[in-house]
């Protein structure tokens, strides 16, 4: 999220919108997380009407009740509530409004897996896709087309994810498509990662290394993890032969590269 103004503006709509679902199903929380989407998306293609609704020249109840006027009738009276706070808080650019918009979607579609105990699916889930499409220079190129319309890119992940994943993860892959906080396809699906374990109070970490680890070495590697950063970790392991040996993990800006190819490479450049 941005900082300062904008923080208080979406911690007070998320405030309203807990008080409002306290008793919300799973599926309730899904439909309201999609029309905060679609309500980021008319944002996304209407830079006037973000302008309008962030005027700083005028009150934020003026800009409330102007965006309600535009959602009578279209949108659940919680949504409409929720998006009516976040609105009439200050933001010191239009494009904060969209990305709140966005975060509060996501942030209730990953409340809507939790709430049905599927919220570590979710998470192994989006980072597996996130996998099979770096593996694929061809899916990268298609999915990370930001020139071309959103739809059919959007129908190729329901089709390639039909039947094998939760529907918030279908969902969160389509956000991704939007490039969900103005990132990249790629980037905005590891985001999303980051952003489901942290709604399980959870560390990522990004293993690399040559071979499959046991279950035994991933559990020792996760409790050391867990010690240095103070919490659980999620380990999410990618196996590349191209390290040929030892392990690498990255947990948000923090690298330990033990691998056997950054020795060959650090060898060869203090030969050089």
């Amino acid at each position: 999220m941005a900082p300062g103004v904008t923080n208080q503006a979406y911690a007070d709509a998320v405030e309203r919108l807990h008080a409002d679902t306290t008793t919300s199903t799973g599926a309730q929380l899904t439909a309201v997380a999609d029309e905060f989407l679609s309500v980021a998306g008319l944002l996304r293609g209407q830079p006037r009407l973000r302008r309008a609704l962030t005027d700083p020249s005028r009150p934020g109840a003026d800009r409330a009740e102007l965006f309600r006027s535009l959602l009578s009738g279209k949108a659940a009276e919680v949504t409409v509530k929720s998006l009516a706070t976040l609105v009439a808080g200050r933001f010191s650019r239009p494009s904060q409004l969209l990305d709140a918009t966005e975060r509060l979607g996501v942030d209730t579609l990953l409340a809507s897996a939790q709430k049905d105990g599927k919220l570590a699916e979710v998470e192994d889930e989006l980072f597996r896709f996130g996998q099979i499409v770096s593996g694929s220079p061809q899916l990268v190129a298609t999915l990370s087309d930001i020139g071309s319309p959103v739809g059919p890119r959007a129908k190729l992940v329901g089709d390639l994810l039909e039947g094998k994943a939760h529907p918030a993860t279908v969902r969160l892959v389509q956000v991704a498509l939007e490039g969900f906080g103005g990132r990249g396809f790629e980037a905005s699906l590891t985001r999303l990662v980051e952003l489901t374990a942290e709604k399980r109070d959870r560390e990522v970490a990004y293993v690399t290394v040559a071979k499959p680890l046991s279950d035994a070495e991933e559990t020792a590697l996760a409790a050391k993890l867990a010690t240095v950063y103070g919490r659980e970790v999620s380990l999410k392991v990618d196996v590349d032969p191209a390290v040929i040996g030892g392990v690498s993990v990255r947990v948000g800006s923090d690298l330990y590269d033990g691998t056997i190819l950054r020795r060959l490479n650090a060898a060869k450049q203090a030969f050089a």
